[in-house]
């Protein structure tokens, strides 16, 4: 079989290690599908535009169908990239005279850049619907515990008593944010570049709006140049798709700590656990532990991104090659992490006794001790907070009988005096009092909590709804190319 792209301008061939170093085949595998819509579309757009003829369009749609129907597998792989194997048995099948055709006004630069887009456009919709999978599991495990104590952290330091719902919800609202980047970056995703050509776009009488139109696209990069030759898009999706593992590092990093004895807060299903070659007692969170691992994977797919991009000239370079592994490596390993972790939250056991006996543990209830102290006797909270940290010193829980001994010292006159009662401090230092006092927005009361988990839910459901329509668009727009491409085959007498 004869090069078709190298037996004109170049005499002779590369060697095997040319070869291997220039090649994205093993990369490519991730666009076959999406180059055969592409091509299908171009060449209904061919015939439309009376570029081809009737005849010769309807065998290079036959053709393609039989190349989809055998798979990437029947392809030749020794060539350098999937565009020109894919066309190269396509002439196999349906010879040069026709098969060679279907190239006309169309370079390999545009061609590719539109086959990551469609691929990508699927793999983000299909990670919003992970994310909001998570998110539900999260809101779900929410609902179960918003009367649950816990302490809450700064600085991994015992700081104020919450509880695990509202722990819960602070990831997920995390999340919620993830997933409307996801959304945003979609939208810059799927804009077609099909019709640029090489950078120059073409002097044959392309429509570039019907192209977008078969594939779903919602628009043009119109700049023939801009087209082939930006990859921000996958910069941006790869910067979205790192903010994500980072968010769930932090959760995997919790639950990692969580499972500890030293901790005891929760313990992880058995299939998402681990044991040791050599300590028959242990039981490890080897998949949290990956999440958080995994982070650095993605984070390093946009640093390779970032580099390969910052100082290439307009329009294409083949540098642009490297870019793309580096991007489906980023997907499919975010994508992994949001189901295990799906899994993990959905599955993990919460010891709700160790959550309540250490949630006072460290004084937690100091703050809303000054709290009360200022609203029942009218003194500068920086005053209370004064007296609160004198008192947290002696590591006992205090009493009114406490208080007015710090404060006389301090202010010269005891706080029961200014109408602080010991009923007041006992409500101060109880945890549960505590919690339900807290009922500002986004507050760790139960009522608020409950609330704010209706609505996210409600929220989700309306997510779910845009994922849904975005999926639905492009699906029609898929069925249109496949049964447009159908029409013109049999429109020419099958």
């Amino acid at each position: 079989m004869s090069n078709i792209l190298r037996r004109g301008r170049l005499s002779s061939i590369p060697d095997e290690d040319i070869l291997n170093f220039t090649s994205s085949m093993s990369a490519d595998k991730w666009i076959f599908e999406a180059d055969i819509m592409v091509d299908l579309a171009h060449t209904v757009m061919l015939k439309e535009q009376g570029i081809i003829k009737a005849g010769d369009c309807s065998k290079i749609l036959q053709g393609l169908l039989k190349v989809k129907e055998e798979g990437i597998g029947k392809l030749d792989h020794s060539y350098e990239d999937i565009h020109i194997s894919l066309e190269s048995r396509l002439i196999d099948i349906v010879g040069e005279e026709t098969g060679g055709r279907m190239h006309s006004g169309r370079s390999r630069n545009d061609e590719v850049a539109t086959c990551i887009r469609i691929r990508l456009r699927d793999e983000l919709l299909s990670l919003m619907e992970e994310l909001a999978g998570l998110r539900l599991v999260l809101l779900d495990r929410a609902s179960e515990h918003t009367d649950t104590l816990m302490p809450g952290f700064t600085h991994l330091q015992h700081a104020q008593p919450t509880t695990f719902a509202h722990h819960l919800l602070a990831h997920s609202g995390a999340l919620e944010r993830d997933c409307d980047r996801v959304m945003d970056v979609f939208s810059r995703v799927n804009k077609s570049p099909l019709g640029a050509a090489a950078f120059a776009s073409t002097g044959f009488d392309l429509d570039r709006e019907r192209t977008a139109s078969l594939l779903g696209f919602d628009g043009l990069l119109e700049n023939s140049m801009d087209a082939v030759s930006s990859r921000d898009f996958l910069i941006e999706a790869a910067s979205v798709l790192a903010n994500i593992m980072v968010n769930l590092s932090r959760m995997a990093e919790e639950i990692v700590i969580w499972s500890t004895p030293e901790f005891g807060f929760v313990e992880l299903h058995d299939s998402y656990s681990s044991t040791s070659s050599i300590m028959p007692q242990k039981k490890n969170p080897d998949t949290a532990e990956l999440i958080r691992g995994k982070a650095g994977t993605v984070i390093g797919s946009l640093m390779a991104l970032l580099t390969i991009c910052k100082a290439l000239p307009m329009s294409y370079n083949r540098d642009l090659q490297e870019a793309t592994p580096n991007m489906w490596r980023s997907v499919e390993t975010t994508r992994s992490a949001v189901r295990i972790m799906s899994g993990i939250a959905g599955t993990m056991k919460v010891n709700i006794d160790a959550m309540a006996a250490q949630s006072t543990a460290g004084f937690t209830t100091a703050t809303e001790l000054a709290d009360t102290m200022v609203r029942a006797t009218g003194i500068p909270f920086r005053t209370a907070h004064q007296i609160v940290g004198v008192l947290a010193r002696s590591k006992g829980i205090p009493s009114l009988k406490d208080v007015d001994g710090v404060s006389r010292n301090l202010l010269g006159t005891g706080l029961s005096d200014r109408g602080l009662t010991e009923e007041m401090v006992t409500e101060a230092l109880d945890p549960l009092s505590n919690i339900k006092r807290r009922k500002v927005i986004g507050g760790p009361s139960p009522d608020e909590t409950g609330r704010a988990i209706d609505r996210r839910i409600k929220e989700l459901e309306a997510v779910r709804s845009t994922i849904t329509r975005l999926n639905d668009s492009i699906e029609t727009s898929l069925k249109c190319l496949f049964e447009v491409s159908e029409k013109c085959i049999e429109g020419s007498g099958k």
